[in-house]
């Protein structure tokens, strides 16, 4: 079983490898034929931009029409995720003011009975 080569720490890329190839001899009889041409598979600039601009504007009537229909959506997902969370706020705060009042309920009886017996025995 033959080891593997290791790894190269660095590999060139397509423009380094066609840049070292050396160029052809110019005593070279010239060529008949026309050098390959290679076409490019992106369109002109003024049709890019107007394509993106046509895009764009779609995607924006897309939008706008379909704005009422996410708005719902929104509001009854919203409405959904936080029904649990605020159920269980509005207890917790409606627990919390029973207990708050239960003592000032208790503090306001104590000091009128206190008072109530400080005037039957002064009385």
């Amino acid at each position: 079983m033959n080891p593997e080569p290791p790894a190269p720490q660095r590999v060139p890329t397509l423009t380094e490898v066609v840049r070292d190839v050396p160029a052809p001899a110019t005593d070279a009889p010239a060529s008949s034929e026309a050098p390959l041409r290679i076409e490019s598979d992106v369109a002109p600039a003024p049709l890019l931009a107007s394509a993106l601009l046509q895009e764009a504007r779609i995607a924006e009537q897309v939008l706008v029409r379909l704005q009422p229909q996410i708005d719902v959506l929104f509001e009854h997902r919203m409405r959904d995720a936080l029904a649990p969370h605020l159920t269980r706020l509005t207890t917790a705060l409606a627990d919390e003011a029973r207990r708050q009042l239960a003592t000032v309920l208790r503090e306001v009886v104590a000091r009128a009975v206190a008072e109530e017996v400080a005037r039957h025995r002064a009385g």
